[in-house]
């Protein structure tokens, strides 16, 4: 263990002193995705409950044929403004650009209403602009609770009640939780927790590898009366160290950033405390082998830092791609998941975000599967380094 102890000092000595590695490390890697999360997802709330209380402006073509129509849409937050002097004028505005949604009553709305047939009113946007997109739905969502209120109008002028036309009154009854609808956003904190953890340890697992491969430094360091299994074990340590410092700077920075997210605005209520944030970190932590060795593996067969740095990089993708497939999927934690890492951890952190009670067998499955993986990867490791052919 002193041996160990020695190799892994000395591992993280050196990491320290490169300064711009560390910077990228233990800075870039852990804060960068929290604060780009809380930017994104702070800007898109804000908007949408902005855009919901904001007054419209909406050009409306032949405004004065529905007076009714427009006293209406002033009703509903939607000032109606100057507009195009045609349809085609209206069309060519949209594309362009100058306008997001343009509304067209034809001149005969009266008529065709007072005869009780329907009148045709288009809502020209450019459904290709989200924001187009988002501003024709309001006018639709206004045109439709009209279009309610004059077939209740007609069914009561001919003695019919509007409840007639109703034959099912249909309730949504809504069983989740503030906590569980917090995880429709928060679900994807998992994919920056294990990204980070593993940006913390690849620059050392590629320096005390590739890199030292590449400086000369690794036949002298082989030579020493020291075993190599020992030697691999202070190395994937080390690396080891950097992925939790990592991971937990990026589970404070998690925690922070929360705070300052309007998610009760919305009826969720995020369930990311300091106790949750404590056992996600020990729910993530045989990962932690798990990366270390992995990454050092592959290091280990690249001839210089800039490979072994390419290699990597790819390699950052094969635990993260589980999680973006099943985030898509909306898949719920069962025994066989929990065989897979990162994936097993991504769905119980899921369930620990929406305040959901563990199944300790499946805690028991992932934990005793990620470090048995983890443990495997660092026989492999220490048998590589027994081969004399890993100098050339």
């Amino acid at each position: 263990m002193g041996t160990i102890g020695t190799v892994f000092a000395k591992e993280v000595l050196d990491n320290f002193r490169d300064r711009r590695t560390l910077l990228s490390a233990l800075i870039m890697g852990p804060l960068f995705g929290p604060i780009l999360f809380a930017f994104i997802i702070n800007l898109s709330i804000q908007r949408s409950l902005s855009d919901a209380e904001e007054t419209l402006d909406v050009p409306v073509i032949g405004a004065e044929h529905a007076p009714n129509l427009a006293s209406y849409l002033e009703s509903r937050n939607l000032r109606i403004v100057d507009a195009p002097e045609s349809r085609d004028a209206a069309i060519a505005a949209v594309e362009t650009g100058q306008h997001d949604v343009v509304v067209y009553i034809p001149g005969n709305i009266g008529e065709r209403l007072r005869q009780s047939l329907p009148a045709r009113i288009e809502v020209i946007s450019d459904q290709a602009n989200s924001a187009a997109t988002r501003d024709a739905r309001r006018v639709r969502s206004a045109l439709y609770g009209y279009n309610q209120e004059l077939v209740a109008m007609r069914l009561a002028a001919r003695g019919i009640s509007p409840l007639a036309v109703q034959p099912l009154n249909i309730d949504d009854v809504d069983v989740s939780t503030p906590s569980g609808r917090s995880a429709l956003l928060l679900g994807m904190m998992s994919y920056f927790f294990i990204f980070s953890l593993m940006m913390g340890g690849m620059y050392l697992a590629i320096d005390s590898t590739a890199g030292e491969r590449e400086r000369g430094s690794l036949e002298p360091l082989l030579s020493l009366p020291v075993t190599r299994d020992r030697l691999i074990l202070g190395k994937i340590s080390a690396a080891c160290l950097f992925m939790m410092l990592s991971l937990a700077l990026s589970m404070l920075a998690f925690f922070v950033a929360l705070n300052f997210l309007p998610l009760e605005q919305l009826g969720m209520t995020p369930n990311f405390g300091l106790p949750v944030v404590g056992k996600a970190f020990l729910l993530l932590l045989p990962f932690i082998l798990l990366g270390a060795a992995l990454m050092t593996l592959v290091a280990s067969f690249t001839k210089s830092y800039r490979e072994a740095q390419t290699w990597l990089s790819g390699l950052l993708l094969a635990p993260t791609l589980p999680i973006l497939i099943v985030s898509v999927l909306t898949l719920r934690p069962q025994t066989v998941y929990m065989f897979i890492p990162s994936l097993s951890q991504h769905l119980l952190l899921v369930d620990m975000v929406k305040n959901e009670p563990l199944d300790p067998l499946h805690v028991t499955i992932s934990v005793v599967c990620t470090l048995a993986i983890g443990i495997a990867l660092t026989w492999l490791c220490a048998r590589l380094y027994r081969r004399e052919g890993l100098l050339g």
